[in-house]
């Protein structure tokens, strides 16, 4: 398997890589990566537990359990359930973000896609979303994987993070772009 060194020479790509060679060895890949976005969204939607895996003062137990009744509550799979244990009670939960990017980024890479990461004003359609999905092949050459996010503050358009390429399209930018230009 082919992946960047940059990666897995991070503390976090190394957990995700780990996790990724056992989820190959028990045929779980598509399964984890479900579980590890869902733990994404939660952690995007919950303040709460966001503040309970970057604080230090929470014991490993009592991280370790916190964590165990949020795998319980999203359905996670037992491989999934035991990773969380592992980076609780080594006291890396402050890195799960950073391993589900890592371990999405090694999964994509093995199924030879790319993801893209779009953030808009409002929801997409499903008849946006197949566009955008067909336009960014198009560009790339190859399978992506869209991501979206909604972000009022934007107000319209799209922001495309393709990697390290960042497409943005959104009136924020472009007003301010017009205030810098009329200032001189």
């Amino acid at each position: 398997m082919d992946i960047s060194g940059g990666i897995t020479a991070s503390l976090a790509g190394r957990y995700a890589s780990a996790l990724f060679d056992l989820a190959v060895e028990q045929n779980r890949v598509t399964a984890v990566e479900g579980d590890l976005d869902r733990l994404r969204q939660a952690i995007a939607a919950s303040a709460d537990l966001a503040q309970l895996l970057r604080d230090p003062e929470v014991s490993r137990q009592t991280s370790g359990r916190a964590i165990e009744a949020v795998a319980n509550h999203l359905g996670l799979a037992d491989l999934t359930r035991k990773f969380l244990g592992t980076l609780a009670q080594n006291r890396r939960l402050a890195r799960l973000p950073d391993v589900i990017r890592a371990f999405n980024a090694i999964a994509a890479a093995q199924r030879g896609e790319v993801t893209a990461d779009v953030t808009s004003a409002h929801a997409l359609t499903d008849t946006q979303l197949a566009a955008l999905t067909a336009k960014l092949t198009a560009r790339q050459g190859r399978d992506v994987k869209v991501r979206t996010s909604v972000d009022p503050a934007i107000l319209g358009g799209l922001v495309v993070k393709i990697g390290s390429q960042q497409i943005d399209g959104s009136i924020r930018t472009r007003l301010n772009s017009l205030a810098q230009a009329m200032k001189g």
